[in-house]
Formats: structure tokens, sequence, C-alpha cells
């Protein structure tokens, strides 16, 4: 008897190891995965240096692409969130500006985090972001509205094959922020 105790006593020990080692091991994959599409450039994600650094001079080419830019919102976020151009045809090491529109409907304040992905993958490494709204999250407060600026240059290296790019974001809810905005106007009142 006391032997199959000992038994059970070992399986409950491990099994409670393994739950616990499953549960850190999923919060780490999200840095983990961050980390590896920085260094592979998946999803438009950059080393943070390469994306906020303004080059000091940019030679600009007479070859012209044409970058579609595209939005969708995450389930449950409670934004109207669209590019305000569709298309733009641009000279290649050109510096453009171009800006999103979002409007919170709902009736309370929300924050959100616009994650980008460039289509082909491997244009993302010619892809350059200056200022984006991606950088930081957005916060709304209830029917607020605004444009959001993002300024980029496609890299005059860009391959001969690639006559278009897709800039698309995904736009998600960061529902911890919320609570921490609130708690910080409740505190200030």
């Amino acid at each position: 008897m006391s032997e199959r105790r000992n038994n059970q006593r070992k399986h409950i020990i491990l099994l409670s190891a393994l739950a616990v080692g499953m549960v850190g091991f999923s919060f780490a994959l999200v840095p983990l995965y961050a980390i590896f599409c920085e260094v592979v450039g998946l999803n438009g994600k950059k080393y943070e240096q390469e994306i906020s650094a303004e080059p000091a001079v940019l030679q600009v080419s007479e070859r012209e692409v044409t970058i579609q830019f595209l939005a969708q919102v995450g389930r449950g976020m409670p934004w109207e969130f669209r590019p305000t151009e569709s298309k733009l045809k641009v000279r290649l090491g050109e510096i453009h500006l171009t800006s999103y529109y979002a409007r919170n409907r709902s009736d309370q304040a929300v924050t959100g985090q616009a994650v980008p992905s460039v289509s082909p993958a491997y244009a993302s490494n010619f892809l350059h972001k200056l200022e984006c709204f991606c950088f930081t999250q957005q916060h709304l407060d209830a029917g607020e509205e605004q444009q959001m600026a993002l300024r980029f240059y496609i890299d005059t290296e860009l391959p001969e094959d690639i006559n278009m790019l897709t800039l698309s974001y995904a736009l998600f809810q960061v529902p911890d922020a919320d609570v921490e905005v609130a708690s910080v106007t409740l505190a200030s009142n």
C-alpha cells in the first residue's frame, strides 16, 4: 500500500511539473515568436533600429512599383479601420506619406495595436517604415476618430520581379491597456 502511494505521489508531482512547464512555455512563445519574426523579417517585422532610422541620403530610382494597402479588424474590436488610399504608385527610394483612418464605434475607450504584414513576404526587407501607427498602441475614446500616419519608402534594391507589394494591417484590441488607462484617469481626478 505504501509503495502504491509513493508511485501516485511521484505521478502527481511529475504531472504537476509538466503542467507548470507547459504554462511557462506558452507564455514564452509570444516573445520567442517576436524575436523569430525580427530575425527573419517575417510579417514586416525588422530590427527596431532599422525601422526607426531615417536614412541620411536616399537614392531615388526611376523605377515605379504599386503598393496596395489593406486593413482588417480583429474579432471583437469595435473600430472602423481602413486605409485612406487603397493603392499608390511609388518610385523606389522616395519617401511617401499616407494614412489610415480609425474610429472607435463603441461607447467606451478602446486601445488597439496594429500588426503589419507584407506580401510577398521577402519584400518586407525592402519596405522601410519611418513613421507608423503600428509602432505604438493607439488609444481612442468613445466615438473618437483619427488619421494615423504611415511614412515609408521602398528600397531601390527591390528585386526586379516584384512590381506590386501589399501592406496589410490587422488591428487587435489590447484589453489590459484599457483597464490601465481607466485606472490612471480615475486616480488623477
